[in-house]
């Protein structure tokens, strides 16, 4: 990508119900920069809604479903998990998405490494699958909030390594969360970055997908999403190591009054 990117986690709460048509508006008048489509709950889009945001110059990701666990043990639940991945990635790419991302998956009391080798083959179908549908879009496993959820950042980094459609989603506040409070300072961000520079190379940092929002956590993780200006979430530094090692991408705010921080963060990264 050409720069840094801000977005909201949805349609912009100023536009009610009345759609991606209204949203684009809103996000222009606050000079944002595009938008996540949340499929939390499943991949649905009308037609109506696919021509506006078709139609649009905006940056577009998606969030597949929150039903996803690439580490069930049912067989039932893994096949659903891998086609809604799927088709998170097929409507993004059809409506001109930059990429995707979603929660992989649950220890379920298991290894770690069973748990990633368990993960990784499913990653493999699914971009396999995607591939020989000439589907190139970013398939992201993003950053989690609670220990009891695979995906810290060695392990999606690590993972990164092994798909060329792969890389990371860091969601910042989920990492913040996830350790009861860490990785909240300048240095800390920095090593962020320059791990996924040093492992995963410039393109990495180059289309760049991450997750912001204030969070309140305690001693096992992520409680709930709050607004930034409500948390101890150090958003300053961070937005201002993106700008020290360049980062371009998509920023995703996905706090509860999603265009104010959405706006909050690009004003303040635009001001360094």
């Amino acid at each position: 990508m050409k720069k840094l990117n801000f977005l909201t986690a949805g349609i912009p709460l100023r536009a009610g119900n009345k759609g991606y048509e209204e949203g684009f508006k809103i996000l222009d008048d606050m000079n944002l920069d595009g938008l996540e489509l949340e499929f939390v709950r499943g991949v649905r889009i009308s037609d109506k809604s696919r021509e506006a945001v078709s139609a649009s110059e905006k940056v577009i990701t998606a969030h597949a479903p929150f039903y996803v666990n690439l580490n069930a043990r049912e067989e039932d639940k893994l096949a659903a998990s891998v086609e809604r991945i799927i088709e998170t990635a097929e409507t993004a790419n059809s409506l001109g998405g930059f990429s995707i991302t979603f929660h992989a998956g649950f220890y379920l009391g298991q290894a770690p490494d069973l748990v990633y080798d368990n993960i990784k083959s499913k990653i493999k179908v699914i971009t396999e699958t995607l591939e020989k549908n000439g589907n190139k879009i970013w398939i992201r496993p993003e950053t989690t909030g609670k220990a009891t959820q695979w995906g810290d950042l060695d392990e999606i980094v690590r993972l990164s390594k092994e798909f060329k459609t792969v890389l990371p989603c860091v969601d910042f506040s989920h990492l913040h969360a996830r350790y009861n409070g860490i990785s909240n300072t300048y240095d800390e961000f920095c090593a962020i970055f320059d791990k996924i520079g040093n492992e995963l190379g410039n393109i990495a940092l180059e289309n760049f997908h991450a997750h912001i929002a204030g969070i309140e956590y305690g001693a096992k993780g992520e409680k709930k999403h709050l607004n930034l200006e409500e948390s101890d979430f150090n958003y300053k530094d961070l937005l201002k190591a993106f700008k020290n090692f360049g980062i371009k991408g998509a920023v995703v705010c996905e706090s509860p009054n999603i265009e104010d921080d959405a706006k909050l963060l690009k004003d303040y990264y635009m001001s360094l």
